[in-house]
């Protein structure tokens, strides 16, 4: 009997840790949108620096097709010398390219456009 007893613990102790692991994303995700939400809207002149891409691989348990998701970031560096790296969609990452300037408008961490300079 003890040993059942011991599972039920353990189940009930990695369940709670699950739910809080998934109410800390939740919480998080929500404050950077609002973050996000209550910063001014600031276009700069600034320089593309460097792109990158990662993956991330999800598959659900019943298949073994999975879904890769690619996420595309763009850096770039401001008059100050200061670099902030932004999340950016496909098309927009393959309409930039290192070394281009122009004009960057972003609310916090969010992405909202690049005009290139006219050369």
């Amino acid at each position: 009997m003890l040993p059942v007893f011991i599972f039920s613990g353990i189940f009930a102790i990695v369940s709670l840790l699950v739910i809080a692991v998934f109410v800390i994303v939740f919480v998080k995700i929500i404050g950077t949108w609002h973050k996000n939400n209550n910063s001014p809207r600031l276009t700069v002149p600034a320089t593309v620096v460097a792109k990158r891409t990662s993956h991330s691989h999800h598959r659900t348990s019943s298949s073994h097709i999975g879904h890769l998701h690619t996420h595309y970031h763009v850096t770039f560096e401001v008059e100050s010398g200061d670099r902030m790296e932004l999340s950016v969609v496909g098309t927009e990452f393959g309409l930039l390219a290192e070394g281009d300037t122009g004009r960057l408008t972003f609310q916090g961490t969010r992405y909202l456009g690049f005009v290139e300079r006219e050369k």
